[in-house]
């Protein structure tokens, strides 16, 4: 019998290569898609067919698309009109593609997402799907002079959008701290016993470390839900045994930079991924809510397959 994996082979073929054809022209341009191969093995494995599945910050659609293309009915709430308009736009093809399903998009502020949500799909949630936004430093796209003809390198499309309002604008703390709130929102959303699946990594800031998936699992307890699982999805191929990385231009930039300072940085090339459950009226215990929160006697891994 063979040891339960917690890692997640997710990504078997880039992120681009699984977008080609599902995807409106512009959605490229989104700076922090969520590689689909993540988004479908977790809906495969946390839902049926039927269920509901939502991402409260859902950019351009992805887990959406890939929940309508699994036979799930999707909700998803976008801050800015353009991503919004385009995760519209993205599931309503996929809704058309797989003949059946529903997707519905709403465009404003995950913190206030009960009141923008249909009220029938308040508690009926089986699966939240989301990743908090990480800002500039993170994503983006770059061009060298080979490219442009200029020279250096031209970076684009590393903007959620020019509203400083935006998340992704604002400092780590406050980050937080609104997703707290979502996640509490989302709380509210789920039916008993549903699951929520947050796709994260840590980065550096001017050398330091930001541990965000730590700072997550903080969050999901502060917002009510009980972590379940902590497992890793890859964003690394795996061919002959061996991982075939698909590192950015950022990634590869920061970790030759930190070897020549002495630091043994390695490129990331996976997604931390943080699952937690509301308790349903049977699994709830008998205890005071502060110790609920901290009880992680039921934290596990589980098994990866084919994605």
């Amino acid at each position: 019998m063979s040891h339960p994996l917690s890692v997640w082979n997710t990504a078997p073929t880039s992120a681009p290569a699984k977008r080609k054809g599902r995807y409106a022209p512009g959605s490229a341009a989104h700076p922090a898609k969520m590689h689909p191969g993540i988004a479908a093995h977790a809906i495969r494995t946390y839902t049926q067919p039927g269920d509901l599945v939502l991402d409260p910050m859902c950019g351009i659609g992805t887990t959406l698309v890939e929940a309508l293309h699994l036979g799930r009915n999707a909700l998803g709430i976008e801050y800015e009109p353009q991503w919004a308009t385009l995760a519209s736009l993205n599931a309503r093809t996929a809704a058309q593609e797989s003949g059946a399903s529903a997707g519905v998009i709403r465009c404003g502020d995950a913190r206030h997402l009960t009141d923008l949500a249909p009220a029938d799909a308040r508690g009926e949630v089986a699966l939240v799907v989301t990743s908090p936004p990480y800002g500039p430093s993170v994503h983006g796209q770059v061009r060298s002079s080979r490219e442009t003809g200029e020279r250096g390198v031209v970076k684009k499309d590393f903007r959620y959008g020019h509203d400083p309002a935006n998340l992704a604008h604002v400092s780590t703390a406050h980050l937080l701290e609104a997703f707290t709130e979502i996640l509490a929102q989302c709380r509210t959303m789920l039916r008993p016993g549903g699951t929520v699946v947050v796709t994260t990594r840590p980065w550096r800031e001017h050398g330091e470390l930001i541990d965000l998936p730590s700072a997550v699992l903080a969050a999901g307890k502060t917002a009510g839900l009980t972590p379940s699982e902590r497992c890793v999805a890859l964003l690394a191929g795996i061919r002959n045994g061996r991982l075939v990385t698909r590192p950015s231009f950022f990634q590869m930039k920061n970790v030759r930079d930190a070897r020549r300072q002495g630091i043994p940085l390695s490129v990331v090339q996976h997604e931390d991924v943080l699952i937690f459950t509301k308790f349903g009226r049977r699994a709830t215990p008998a205890q005071p809510r502060e110790h609920r929160l901290l009880n992680t006697a039921a934290f596990r891994s589980r098994t990866c397959g084919r994605s």
